[in-house]
């Protein structure tokens, strides 16, 4: 009987060793292997093996809540089964050679935290359905082909304090509704074919401490309210069609915001003075 009673707890050890999902997110993971070229993968999954052993995989409480495949040679399209994944908290899919458009089951997606898809070869816009990610905070698309102008549903994601869109191929204005962004603390939009003035509504994001528009069709002048960002260190907004030309800026105090200063000051003298020159 003793010997009975040890043979059921090693076998209760042993299943509760290998992690289980659900058949819906094992067969979302397979069609990803599947759809981009799993086989020639840097390092690739043993799909007879527990999921748990599988590379870039993390599981927690039966659920898939991350998956971390940069640098891993993906190559091929983001096929929409990654929608089941449903528990993610995490994506990381940087610098591989992923292409297509970006699946409109992302909406599903609503645990997500941290998309990271930077430095592949996606195209098309951003599907509006990225705004049911509410619980995003950092979206790291930069250095791909994404085009058409952003969309306003973006700006629905509050909890964003990352937004990093550099080096694509976007057009249009930065959307005023950007001032609903509270939490952001990076913005890059830079080397894009992005138009219209600055909006001043980007000085209502009072936690901004990089913003990055430079290499851009930008004109007019840098908002004058941008003196109410005091966390700001670096910002650039070179190579653009700007009233004056601005250098690129980092550390505290940049001289950008100094030179805005002393032309928010040229522009509000003191009241005695304005009374002596009349």
């Amino acid at each position: 009987m003793k010997t009975l009673k040890l043979l059921l707890v090693c076998l209760c050890i042993s299943s509760y060793s290998y992690a289980t999902i659900s058949p819906e997110e094992k067969n979302a993971l397979i069609t990803l292997f599947n759809a981009t070229n799993g086989e020639q993968w840097n390092i690739s999954w043993y799909l007879d093996q527990p999921v748990d052993n599988w590379h870039g995989v993390k599981i927690k409480d039966q659920k898939v809540i991350e998956i971390n495949l940069n640098f891993n040679n993906l190559n091929g399209q983001l096929p929409e089964e990654i929608g089941n994944l449903i528990y993610l908290k995490k994506i990381n899919l940087g610098f591989n050679k992923l292409s297509g458009t970006l699946p409109a089951s992302i909406q599903n997606l609503t645990e997500l935290e941290s998309l990271e898809l930077f430095s592949n070869n996606f195209e098309g816009p951003i599907p509006v359905e990225i705004g049911a990610l509410k619980k995003l905070e950092s979206l790291k698309l930069y250095n791909n082909q994404f085009s058409g102008e952003l969309p306003v549903e973006l700006m629905e994601l509050t909890s964003l304090k990352e937004l990093l869109l550099g080096s694509n191929l976007f057009i249009g204005q930065i959307p005023t509704e950007i001032q609903a962004l509270t939490k952001l603390q990076k913005l890059s939009l830079m080397n894009n074919q992005m138009e219209g003035e600055i909006p001043a509504e980007l000085a209502q994001l009072t936690d901004l401490e990089e913003l990055l528009l430079s290499t851009n069709k930008f004109t007019g002048d840098i908002p004058l309210e941008f003196v109410n960002l005091k966390k700001l260190n670096s910002i650039m907004v070179s190579n653009n069609q700007l009233s004056h030309e601005y250098a690129n800026i980092s550390g505290k105090n940049p001289e950008v915001l100094m030179a805005i200063q002393k032309e928010t000051a040229a522009a509000n003298p003191p009241v005695e003075n304005t009374i002596e020159e009349e």
